[in-house]
This record gives structure tokens, C-alpha cells and sequence, in this order.
């Protein structure tokens, strides 16, 4: 049976993270994806946001690891040739009812030690964006945009130059407690096979909880429900009529962030995403019946909206452990000390603000062991 010493179960970004913090010569690292390609689902389907740090509850792993995340994730990009712009981020007021709300955000940001959010008014925010609709807004500079495919090549090489192994399209069926570790039982290319592991991190994202019901003496209780929330974007042809992205305020309880506009690396515009909470089957069809309800929604703060340039664009799913209309819920980063298993780190309910917070969750996933 072969052995090793650090198993990760997911190559998404927060798998591939963890390989890169951990991985070190003279030591071996494995990583395992269900799937043929590195990071797709959430990963590769998503806003590629840096985000600030501005709507999380302070004190929550969410606003922390975001704050500590995008500045190890700017470092990041910078020493690795990762593709990203610190473009910056206006969130708007629509209309006069929407400033208390505005006020909020910029109460939690600060007490989250946001420092930096800076007071639009109207008339700045029409010099600044002319094509964008609103009676005040709040700048946060220190949002960014990112190509997640280069981030996820990039820790794979790193992880890859200090020893790590990929190995796709493989599937844990199984994990059992050993007395020196793990013994996890595989089904990789048809074949199955078990190998040990002295540590196993579970980043499987959409299906970590799959995986932590196959995971034999870990109790119920310390296994989340998972609510898989799909999220659809639309793409807007032609030239971009913004210089930031433009984030209307937020849905009730943080459930999204607003049908937003962003762009890309290339300064194409893309608007979304939605919320629709799936029914256990994974779906990321987007039907170009959403038209109008996005234009709907999308013209409240660009008004100059042509409808017919927009197109279905793609959709993600996040891995939500809160239910629809529930207040949203925390990461978890679940370590011996909680579940009482030694050498096993679940991770449940990364969602946004993952991204941005993968690495400094890779940090607390490394001081876990």
C-alpha cells in the first residue's frame, strides 16, 4: 500500500492552495480530483473578484480571511506573474431609501478594519461613471479582479516544484482511521486501489460533505447540511461602458451581492450573478429567458442598458451551508481539535469570499497539524 504524507481531496483553488503551503521536499504530497480538469466547478465559475473584505460579519472567519487573504493574494500574483488589476469597486445607492443601507455597509467594512472605503457623492460618482445611475456610492480600492485559471496554474507549479502530485478523475470512495494515520480507498481510471495517508484535507467544495459521509468515525453532527446555490451571469458585448465594477446593495441576509457588473481581464462586462438554490442535481444552464429579468434589474443602475447586447453568459454554484431566506452562514474550517479525528481538516461552506481568502485559509489549514 503506498503512503503518504499530506492527502488533499479537491484541486480547486483551495486545494491547490493547501498543496502549495504544504508541500516541501522530502515530504510527499498527493492531490486527488474527481474530476479531468483542475478547478471546475466553483473555482473556474465565478466572478474572479479580489474581494475587499465589506460584508462579512466582523469577527467571522469570512471577514477575517478575506482582510488577511487578499493581501497574501495581491503578494501572490505580484512574485507569480498572476494576471489581476486593482481596479476598485463602487457600491451604489440607486435612490435615496437605499443610503441607510449604504451606511451599513460602510459601518460593518469599518468595523471589519476595512479603513479605506471612501464617500462618493452624486456628483463625484457621475464624473467617475457616467453611465452609472445613483445618489451615493462608497469606493473600495482595494478591490481587485483576477484570472482564476493563472492563480490555479500558479499553485499547482509551486506546489508541483516542491514535490506534489495531481492525479485527475480519481474518486475516494471510502476513508478509514489507521493507527499511524488514514487508509483511503480509491477508484482512479476504473481501477480501485487504497493508499495511506498521514493527513488528509478535505477541500471537495461542492462535495465535501460526500466525502465527510464516507469518512467512517466522523460523527453526524460535525457534518453540515450543504445547500448548492447556482448563480448565473450574462455577458454584454461591445465596448465597456464602465472603469470599476458597480455593485448595486447587496440581497437580504448577504444572500448574494447583487446582480453586479464586472469585468475582465480583457475589460469585457459581465453582469450576475442571481440566486437559485438547486434541488440536489448540479445545473449551470443559463436560459436566455433570464433576459429581462436581468435587464430588470441591471437598469436600476444603468440605465442606458441596451438589452439586446446582452447574451447567456455561464453560471457557478456555491457550496452554501446556509438555506434560502436563512441568515448566511460562516466558512468552517473543521480540524482535530472540533471533530476529534487526528490528521483530518474538513472544509465546508467556501464559498465567497474564497477566492480572495484561499490563502490565508491554507494558513490556518497548515497551523491545523
Amino acid at each position: 500500500m503506498d503512503t503518504v504524507d499530506t492527502l488533499i481531496v479537491g484541486a480547486g483553488v483551495l486545494g491547490l492552495a493547501c498543496a502549495a503551503r504544504l508541500a516541501r521536499p522530502g515530504t510527499s504530497t498527493l492531490i486527488l480530483e474527481g474530476e479531468k480538469l483542475i478547478g471546475s466547478h466553483t473555482s473556474s465559475r465565478n466572478s474572479e473578484v479580489i474581494h475587499a473584505g465589506i460584508y462579512y460579519a466582523p469577527g467571522s472567519l469570512k471577514a477575517e480571511l478575506c482582510l488577511e487573504g487578499r493581501e497574501r493574494l495581491y503578494a501572490w500574483c505580484e512574485q507569480h506573474a498572476v494576471p489581476h488589476r486593482r481596479i476598485g469597486k463602487l457600491l451604489v445607492a440607486v435612490e435615496a431609501a437605499e443610503i441607510p443601507k449604504l451606511e451599513k455597509l460602510a459601518e460593518n467594512a469599518a468595523a471589519s478594519n476595512v479603513d479605506n472605503l471612501t464617500p462618493v457623492s452624486s456628483a463625484r460618482l457621475a464624473e467617475m461613471e457616467p453611465a452609472v445611475k445613483g445618489v451615493a456610492a462608497l469606493l473600495s480600492p482595494s478591490t481587485g479582479i483576477i484570472d482564476s485559471h493563472a492563480l490555479m496554474e500558479s499553485l499547482l507549479a509551486a506546489a508541483e516544484r516542491q514535490g506534489a502530485q495531481l492525479v485527475l478523475d480519481t474518486r475516494i470512495e471510502s476513508m478509514a482511521q489507521a493507527s499511524d494515520g488514514w487508509v483511503v480507498n480509491v477508484v482512479s481510471g476504473g481501477e480501485a486501489f487504497s493508499l495511506k495517508a498521514a493527513r488528509v484535507i478535505n477541500a471537495g467544495g461542492l462535495f465535501a460533505q460526500q466525502l465527510a459521509h464516507r469518512t467512517e468515525g466522523l460523527a453526524p453532527e460535525h457534518i453540515p447540511a450543504i445547500h448548492w446555490c447556482q448563480g448565473r451571469y450574462f455577458s454584454y458585448s461591445g465596448r465597456s461602458p464602465f472603469q470599476h465594477l458597480i455593485y448595486p446593495m447587496p440581497e437580504a441576509n448577504n444572500a448574494g451581492l447583487g446582480v453586479h457588473a464586472t469585468l475582465d481581464l480583457g475589460n469585457q462586462v459581465r453582469f450576475g450573478p442571481d440566486v437559485r438554490y438547486l434541488d440536489g442535481e448540479l445545473d449551470y444552464h443559463v436560459d436566455d429567458a433570464l433576459r429581462m429579468p436581468f435587464a430588470d434589474a441591471i437598469v436600476r443602475y444603468f440605465p442606458g442598458l441596451d438589452t439586446a447586447r446582452l447574451t447567456p453568459g455561464y453560471s457557478g454554484i456555491r457550496p452554501k451551508l446556509s438555506g434560502p431566506g436563512e441568515p448566511a452562514a460562516d466558512f468552517i474550517i473543521q480540524t482535530p481539535a472540533i471533530h476529534g479525528l487526528p490528521g483530518l481538516v474538513n472544509l465546508f461552506g467556501i464559498e465567497s469570499p474564497g477566492l480572495t481568502a484561499s490563502l490565508a485559509i491554507a494558513e490556518r489549514v497548515a497551523g491545523a497539524f
